[in-house]
């Protein structure tokens, strides 16, 4: 007999058992369900936290909203495989979370008193290392985008106090790794230039660059999401009016494209 869904429920906890009792059902009676894993999740898992990201930077709340739900979804999906083996369940999921909030906010559940957001940030890195923690940067995942990863290991150590006091000695910091990353680049004659040294010389420049960013509160990897948007809709736009005029991109001089590129600038992307 086919399943009716229930009627949409109003409390927070309803709604939640609601999706606890859909996933329970599908993972028993619905053949592509039932034979998914933590490993077979995983990438799925990945696509859908860009997917709400790029809702996020589009500021669309209906579909913030869906992809909340589908993350939501996954992580319940995790904990049911997780009890159907014996290891955990959900209860022990959310009160693994819980107790460790509890933990890390003593200024809330306990007598520390703090004067500053900062401050709550440095308590809970050394709460982490008193923990077990072998590092700070234990908890900066491997896997991470190389950009956003230098965000986290730079802020993970300001935690604890290892960062610079203002925001023009990260500048000059900048200036020094672009003036080693230029002496690379002789432009002056036709030297042959030691591309492994120019590339750590630029990963050098890019994390200054991400380090100042995050000293005057940029979000690099925010930034760089808008201007990758930005560009893809200009150069959208320039690929349709070269169309419009039967014009082939590869045939264009670069002063002719820049025609259409000026008047996508123009546009709201």
């Amino acid at each position: 007999m086919p399943h009716t869904p229930p009627e949409t429920k109003h409390t927070s906890s309803e709604a939640f058992d609601r999706l606890l009792q859909v996933l329970h059902t599908l993972r028993e009676e619905c053949p592509w369900d039932k034979k998914q894993t933590m490993e077979s999740l995983r990438l799925l898992t990945i696509e859908e936290m860009y997917e709400l990201t790029d809702a996020i930077l589009d500021k669309d709340t209906e579909e913030i909203k869906k992809e909340l739900g589908d993350v939501m979804m996954h992580l319940v999906f995790y904990a049911r495989i997780a009890e159907e083996q014996k290891q955990f369940d959900i209860v022990d999921v959310l009160n693994a979370v819980c107790d460790k909030l509890i933990t890390r906010h003593p200024h809330i559940y306990g007598d520390i008193q703090v004067a500053s957001a900062e401050e709550v940030k440095q308590n809970w890195e050394i709460i982490k290392l008193k923990e077990g923690n072998k590092s700070v940067l234990s908890g900066v995942p491997n896997g991470l985008p190389a950009l956003v990863k230098a965000y986290r290991i730079q802020d993970k150590v300001r935690g604890v106090g290892f960062d610079w006091e203002d925001k023009t000695q990260v500048w000059e910091k900048v200036e020094e790794e672009l003036a080693e990353f230029k002496a690379e680049f002789n432009l002056e004659n036709e030297a042959e230039i030691d591309y492994a040294k120019a590339e750590q010389e630029f990963g050098d420049l890019l994390f200054s660059l991400i380090n100042y960013a995050r000293h005057i509160g940029i979000n690099p990897e925010n930034a760089l999401a808008q201007t990758n948007k930005k560009f893809i809709f200009r150069f959208a736009h320039l690929e349709k009016r070269a169309s419009e005029n039967g014009q082939q991109l590869k045939d264009m001089t670069l002063a002719e494209m820049d025609v259409y590129w000026n008047e996508a600038k123009m546009l709201k992307s």
